[in-house]
């Protein structure tokens, strides 16, 4: 680690917090934090560099509402770090670190922290913090930082997934039969609004691979008349416009990732988890089990009507469905041909693909093959 570098930590939410059980550094890689604990506060700490550390509980409403401000906080940090480091040799980082109050009451108590969020700034080699008391917004926190730790990092961009509504393209991209529409209905104002956002980012960043889903929002403070004809009254109000129904239903559900991971799994017949990756049901057609079957249980001599018959039943498919068909078609082309072995050395080779750095797209196109190759293995 070079000695030119600050941590910066933080809390964000239990499910960060829980990613800390397999393991600190990939956590601080994956999420630009690093999980501080009270075994370690000390070992990171007041050593040769500076630190800025947020104490939370995973069930306070104000941290909820702080975590997205600090995420962009440390994408910012983490950006500038190989030209801060080697162009002004200063102490400069690239992590946020989190520590759990609820979990770790200690550390806690040591310094001082009583309510939470708390932000404490640790200066190089001392333990004694220096309280924050600004404001709790990105821009806040970053001229703070800058200021204490001799810095001069800007304030990152951080991209968005949710496709932002207008009165100009509500309806072309609302009201598109060929797409299942997740609409937020949403005030500046709303402290509700504030502790969704996040979660909501999230929610679009896990379907942003599926063209047939959209994950949007609509500012109805500013666009009242898109709002009242849907009969939003209150905020905020969600709304689903699935492809066969644009008059629009009510999402009643629950507002955690999960709950919204669920819904639009079971509404538009995707296979996504939390974190975007393709679930073991991906890919795989229910239609064409008897089919794959037959040619998994035939003879030689028989495995030429059976593919017949796969090819056949993929011809009907529709959508999505169609689309995996084809891989079905040059599975099975390539199962009668190479034999009862090709499906489980084949999935064997995806999966030492699927363990290394690979891109999404292509995480995404090895796992379909693997699950449709999954059904050939007797």
């Amino acid at each position: 680690m070079a000695r030119s570098q600050i941590w910066f930590f933080a809390f964000e939410t239990l499910t960060l917090a829980l990613l800390f059980a397999s393991s600190v550094f990939a956590a601080a890689a994956a999420a630009d934090v690093l999980v501080l604990t009270e075994d370690n506060f000390e070992k990171e700490v007041g050593q040769d560099r500076g630190a800025l550390v947020e104490f939370y509980a995973p069930w306070c409403g104000h941290c909820k509402k702080l975590a997205p401000e600090y995420e962009k906080l440390g994408a910012s940090f983490k950006k500038a770090k190989s030209v801060l480091i080697g162009k002004l040799n200063v102490s400069l980082g690239e992590n946020l670190v989190k520590v759990d109050c609820d979990e770790h009451k200690g550390v806690c108590s040591k310094h001082g922290v009583t309510g939470y969020p708390t932000i404490q700034w640790f200066p190089k080699g001392s333990l004694e913090p220096k309280k924050y008391e600004g404001p709790r917004t990105a821009e806040a926190l970053t001229e703070f930082v800058n200021n204490e730790g001799g810095t001069n990092v800007k304030l990152a961009t951080i991209p968005s997934n949710v496709v932002v509504l207008t009165e100009n393209n509500f309806d072309e991209v609302v009201l598109d039969k060929t797409k299942d529409v997740l609409v937020e209905f949403y005030a500046p104002w709303c402290g509700h609004c504030k502790n969704l956002a996040p979660i909501y980012e999230k929610v679009a960043a896990a379907y942003k691979f599926e063209e047939d889903v959209v994950i949007a929002n609509l500012d109805a403070d500013k666009y009242k008349g898109a709002a009242e004809k849907y009969g939003v009254s209150g905020y905020p109000t969600l709304k689903f416009f699935p492809k066969g129904n644009k008059a629009g239903e009510d999402y009643d559900g629950g507002r955690d990732l999960d709950d919204f991971v669920s819904f639009i799994n079971e509404k538009c017949g995707t296979h996504r988890d939390g974190k975007g990756q393709l679930t073991s049901k991906a890919g795989v057609v229910e239609v064409l089990s008897d089919a794959v079957k037959e040619l998994v249980a035939a003879a030689d001599d028989g495995k030429k009507a059976a593919l017949s018959k796969i090819e056949e039943e993929v011809a009907k498919l529709e959508g999505s469905a169609a689309r995996y068909g084809k891989i079905y078609t040059k599975v099975a082309k390539s199962y009668a041909e190479k034999g009862s072995d090709y499906a489980k050395k084949e999935m064997e080779r995806l999966n030492r693909m699927l363990e290394k750095s690979i891109s999404a797209a292509k995480a995404d196109e090895f796992t379909l093959k693997k699950n449709i190759l999954s059904t050939f293995v007797a």
